[in-house]
């Protein structure tokens, strides 16, 4: 079972502006970004296992787009493997949402200097489980939306997204009260959160200049900007209690 108390030891709290927010972030990456990898880690492992049990081969696709004369010519959903792929790698998408709350939850013990456990990392499996699948179901069918739209309202659209995850651990509540209160905060500080959203894809997808690999260490850095851009707009989270149950 699980409480929230307040925690009112050390702990750091940007000010509401992008580049502190950024910097904030930059600062507590460094102390975690070993569990960011760990979290990648198991997203590419988990990839790799449904490309084998769905047949799908990724590069033998992009091989055949090149030969078809580019991506507006090619049939993907004719490709083997690929329903059964997207389908799959769906699931599993939102059954990793968990884990990336537990890289927000190790950030917040990193800054307020508690010990940190491997387990941290799957709190999200443990605490609030449902609301947040539930969360990033709905995030995926915004997100998916806007960037059917011409791909650019997806820029526009995920900043008020950003405090979902945060909300959800921290605050303990349901999906949709996740999702409406990170919709108000982001609709009264918009400026300053897209600023922070824009930067914090930017320097998440920067690891694709080192041949791609790269990614696996910079693209957890998303998860720390959202804890910051929380630290910064609701204050310094209260800290998660356990008690065994009697």
């Amino acid at each position: 079972m699980s409480e929230f108390n307040e925690f009112d030891q050390q702990g750091s709290v940007p000010n509401r502006d992008t580049g502190s927010i950024i910097s904030h972030a930059f600062e507590m990456y460094k102390g975690v970004f070993l569990y960011g990898i760990v979290a990648m880690i198991i997203y590419i492992i988990g990839g790799f296992l449904i490309q084998t049990i769905t047949g799908f081969n990724s590069t033998a696709m992009v091989e055949e787009m090149k030969s078809s004369g580019g991506y507006s010519n090619f049939s993907y959903w004719n490709a083997p493997g690929f329903p059964m792929y997207v389908t799959f790698s769906g699931i599993f998408g939102l059954l990793l949402a968990p884990l990336y709350v537990g890289l927000i939850y190790i950030v917040n013990k990193f800054n307020t200097k508690t010990p940190i456990e491997f387990s941290d990392l799957f709190i999200g499996y443990r605490q609030n489980f449902v609301n947040i699948l539930i969360y990033a179901f709905l995030s995926w069918i915004i997100t998916s939306i806007s960037l059917a739209l011409c791909v650019l309202p997806f820029f526009f659209v995920y900043p008020l997204l950003l405090l979902g995850y945060p909300i959800l651990l921290f605050e303990n509540s349901s999906a949709i009260d996740a999702l409406t209160k990170s919709f108000n905060i982001a609709k009264e500080n918009y400026g300053t959160i897209l600023l922070t959203s824009f930067l914090g894809m930017i320097i998440s997808l920067a690891g694709v200049i080192l041949c791609g690999i790269g990614v696996i260490l910079t693209a957890p850095f998303m998860m720390v900007v959202m804890y910051s851009a929380y630290c910064a707009f609701l204050g310094k989270p209260r800290q998660i209690m356990f008690k065994d149950k009697l």
